[in-house]
């Protein structure tokens, strides 16, 4: 796809700032990986190969008898008696030495008769987010070879846990700045294009809205319809949207008496093309620097609901529940470390890549 020639001035400003630049890429590696979360942290292999065929567990369920098993139940790949089963074709006596048979099996041989052998791809980090670790000692435990960001205050893999937390926080922020900025845009250009009534109407419901309590709207919801991410996006968005209202008004206020608007009048083109095609992109700027205020709250608000325990359910990988345990174990600092830092990262990043797109759209700024 070509570039206009105006937006091939805003891209080569955009990678002239060098410091946005690379906050998008540095971004862009670590939201795909978390993109890709259940082949990197995952108590699930990735390809099993059992008898010749080939298995994904990551997307399919496997009953433990698929494997030569005895339950119906899916496989726990992660014990020792069903790798056995896999490694060594099958074999039921494995459960009598799993560890023996299976090292064996790797010599390709047991009792002198030749196997099929199997093998198991497992994630680099074999633990979900809510899969329970099993280590001596007493929860939270520190970080070691096996858990290298340690484990919470219920023996979760606290790795597995940032990784899948980013991405719903990522995917979280970026769908409610979506929606909110879109309602948000129309909403200030309609107010500020017509002007008279119109915004004066406006202006009293961003009045009222504004008014009401948004924090108890959504704890009395979730108490009625139980906590969920897509009711917690749908609220968000729902009192996320005036954010952008008085910044794009104020812009169609002073734009609607140019020149180009009275001309555009004047040859008769439509409303809706004067304001979204010829006034929006003059909006742009100021749009803009307004984005990574927005972004930001909006993880901080998802974190603080969390924090406060009224935000997503206990099970979900959420940042803000790390910050919680992180306050509650004073003992175990990994927590708190864990949590500052990715918030300190995810939220710098943002706001860098946010300010080059800004100075991007700005003609008056350049960069050598």
């Amino acid at each position: 796809m070509t570039l206009s020639p105006l937006n091939q001035r805003r891209w080569t400003n955009f990678k002239r700032n060098r410091r946005a630049f690379w906050s998008l890429w540095i971004f862009a590696i670590l939201f795909g990986l978390s993109l890709l979360a259940e082949f990197i942290a995952n108590e699930k292999p990735i390809l099993v190969q059992y008898q010749g065929e080939y298995y994904f567990p990551t997307f399919r369920f496997y009953p433990e008898t698929a494997f030569g098993g005895d339950f119906r139940t899916e496989a726990p790949y992660g014990d020792i008696e069903v790798q056995c089963l896999i490694i060594t074709g099958g074999l039921e006596d494995c459960f009598d030495d799993p560890d023996g048979f299976i090292d064996d099996a790797q010599d390709g041989e047991i009792g002198g008769e030749q196997i099929n052998k199997g093998w198991i791809l497992m994630p680099p980090i074999p633990y979900s987010y809510n899969t329970i670790v099993d280590r001596d000692g007493s929860a939270p435990a520190r970080p070691d070879a096996q858990n290298i960001l340690g484990t919470d205050n219920t023996s979760r893999d606290v790795a597995a846990r940032v990784i899948y937390g980013f991405r719903l926080s990522i995917v979280f922020t970026l769908v409610v700045t979506f929606f909110s900025s879109i309602i948000g845009i129309a909403a200030g250009a309609v107010q500020g294009f017509f002007g008279g009534r119109t915004d004066l109407i406006f202006q009293r419901v961003l009045e009222i809205w504004g008014a009401t309590p948004s924090l108890y709207v959504i704890i009395i919801m979730f108490a009625i319809l139980g906590r969920s991410f897509w009711l917690l996006v749908f609220l968000a968005i729902l009192f996320g949207w005036p954010a952008l209202v008085g910044v794009v008004r104020a812009e169609f206020l002073r734009a609607r008496n140019f020149e180009y608007v009275r001309a555009a009048r004047a040859l008769g083109v439509n409303n809706t093309v004067i304001m979204f095609r010829h006034m929006l992109p003059n909006a742009m700027v100021a749009t803009l620097t307004i984005l990574p205020f927005i972004i930001t709250g909006t993880i901080g608000m998802l974190a603080s609901l969390d924090f406060l325990g009224f935000g997503l359910p206990s099970s979900s990988p959420s940042l803000g529940e790390l910050t919680l345990q992180a306050k509650q174990n004073l003992q175990a600092p990994w927590l708190a470390f864990t949590a500052f830092f990715t918030f300190a990262i995810m939220l710098s990043l943002l706001v860098f890549i946010f300010e080059g797109v800004r100075d991007a759209f700005d003609p008056r700024k350049t960069f050598q």
